[in-house]
């Protein structure tokens, strides 16, 4: 084989997203560009880092978009992915007047919580089967102006069935950046830059369901509860002007030769999905794109990362939805104190953002030096030895501080800690999956979301009848149990986890 036809075949290997290493690293991505093996591929402008996959020569390619264009795309799809999670925990604050006027207990206000909580992850599954037939953008096009009629509606029902049924429908349509986020990140950006990319991502998910309440809580001391789903209902609007006038198509398969790429003749057209539908003979069918997630679920990894994050998260959820009702009796505060309180988490939020940041790279860098320049997706895991303390010491402490009615600031603290160590499990978590199934960017990202609102609409039916039941102290002490048993899980899929992507295969589908 001569030498160009060589190079030729692992620029091949490379544009397909599989990794260009030898055998005995036949599960990671070769890197590092000092490597012999490396070729004439593509590299970073400093000539250290192999670019994975390998861009094509057109303009047109996303891999080939300026940064600030790139970065502008991901932070209004962030933005987007802040939605749901705002919307769902204002309901954690305005259950308080909503009760009282729709005459129901605090406890059975939860159900429309849930409700929304549920549609969160179930609409995220078609969310990426939908991107997969229709294209990108205009799925998030449409998805978003039907969660911006729902949320209006949330904010002028007439009656609580009413409302409870625009939760739900807004649950389904709001979480299209959520389920998709990871999909606009695997078009957009290499492989070494995917977990900074999505640590930007996941801060606006997890940050999101504690501005919520803080928010709330100060405009229904003034005003009506309505008025703070009116300003989600403001916030969705912004949205969905970005995604008007920033938003992109971020589709683009590098196999169809240049002169026969679909051609982009109109802004309008491509927003409301024309363009795309001409073109969709050169994507999946419809039966292949609705399959593809139940494909993805099936390769062991994926579905064992999700019953981990299930097992950790769900928690979260939990402890946001039910929190005022166990620090208004306890501390006797009102709708400003409990405002107040979620200062705490936006600040771990915050913590977290800032140390992931450089964490999950530095990380990353470290393994792929111990592993002659190959990066494997596993290294990723190893992030979640450090975040696992944090999350069960910090579970443990807001059942004490509940249970033995500790200063409230002690309260804020623990839950904070807990808060950190969720932000850093995931991000490694998501760029683990990621990294593993590039091909199904989408399905994996859908089905880890599926997994933590899942998680918490089953905790939060039960979360402060437990309490009741069995004592703070106790029942949050089962939950850190059970979020330090689940790390096991991890250690499955560090040990084992490459032999399982190994013997599972590829999810060969006709695109990415």
């Amino acid at each position: 084989m001569s030498p160009t036809s060589d190079n030729e075949e692992k620029l091949a290997v490379v544009e397909n997203t599989s990794p260009l290493a030898d055998n005995e690293h036949s599960g990671g991505y070769a890197l590092d560009a000092s490597r012999r093996d490396a070729g004439n591929l593509k590299t970073t402008p400093d000539g250290k880092i192999i670019l994975i996959p390998q861009p094509s020569d057109a303009r047109a390619d996303p891999l080939n978009w300026p940064q600030w264009k790139k970065n502008a795309v991901l932070l209004v799809v962030s933005a987007t992915a802040f939605l749901p999670d705002f919307s769902n925990a204002i309901g954690a604050v305005t259950l308080i007047p909503q009760s009282i006027e729709f005459r129901q207990t605090q406890d059975g206000m939860l159900s429309s919580m849930v409700g929304n909580l549920f549609m969160l992850g179930a609409g995220g599954i078609f969310v990426v089967a939908f991107m997969a037939y229709f294209g990108r953008l205009p799925v998030l096009f449409w998805f978003v102006v039907m969660a911006l009629w729902s949320i209006a509606w949330c904010a002028a029902p007439g009656s609580y069935v009413q409302y409870e049924t625009a939760r739900i429908i807004n649950g389904f349509f709001a979480t299209v950046a959520q389920g998709s986020g990871m999909i606009f990140i695997n078009d957009m950006f290499f492989v070494h830059e995917h977990a900074r990319k999505i640590n930007v991502w996941s801060f606006f998910i997890i940050f999101s369901p504690y501005l919520g309440p803080l928010i709330a809580a100060f405009i229904i001391n003034k005003y009506e509860w309505n008025w703070a789903f009116w300003l989600s209902t403001l916030i969705h609007g912004l949205c969905l002007i970005a995604i008007i006038f920033i938003a992109q198509e971020t589709y683009y398969d590098r196999r169809i030769p240049e002169d026969q790429q679909p051609r982009r003749t109109s802004r309008i057209k491509r927003l409301i999905g024309i363009e795309q539908w001409q073109s969709r003979h050169q994507r999946n069918s419809f039966i292949g794109a609705m399959s593809r997630p139940v494909l993805a679920i099936c390769k062991p990894v994926v579905f064992i990362s999700c019953i981990y994050y299930l097992l950790i998260f769900a928690w979260v959820v939990a402890i946001n939805a039910t929190l005022s009702i166990f620090l208004q009796p306890l501390y006797d505060f009102g709708p400003v104190q409990i405002g107040y309180y979620y200062f705490t988490p936006i600040i771990a939020v915050v913590f977290g953002e800032v140390t992931g940041h450089w964490l999950h790279d530095l990380n990353a860098a470290f393994w792929m030096r111990r592993n002659k320049g190959v990066l494997e997706p596993e290294a990723r895991l190893w992030v979640c030895w450090l975040a696992t303390p944090f999350m069960v010491v910090g579970i443990v402490l807001v059942g004490y501080s509940l249970q033995n009615a500790w200063h409230y600031m002690v309260l804020a603290v623990v839950w904070g800690i807990y808060v950190f160590g969720i932000m850093i499990s995931t991000v490694a978590l998501n760029a683990y999956v990621l990294d593993s199934y590039p091909e199904a960017s989408g399905e994996v990202a859908a089905w880890l979301n599926f997994s933590r609102t899942c998680g918490g609409f089953v905790i939060t039916y039960v979360q402060v009848r437990w309490a009741n039941a069995m004592g703070p102290r106790n029942s949050f002490g089962i939950q850190a149990s059970v979020v330090a048993a689940a790390f096991a899980l991890v250690i499955v899929l560090q040990v084992w986890g490459k032999r399982m992507r190994m013997r599972s295969g590829k999810l060969n589908f006709h695109t990415t």
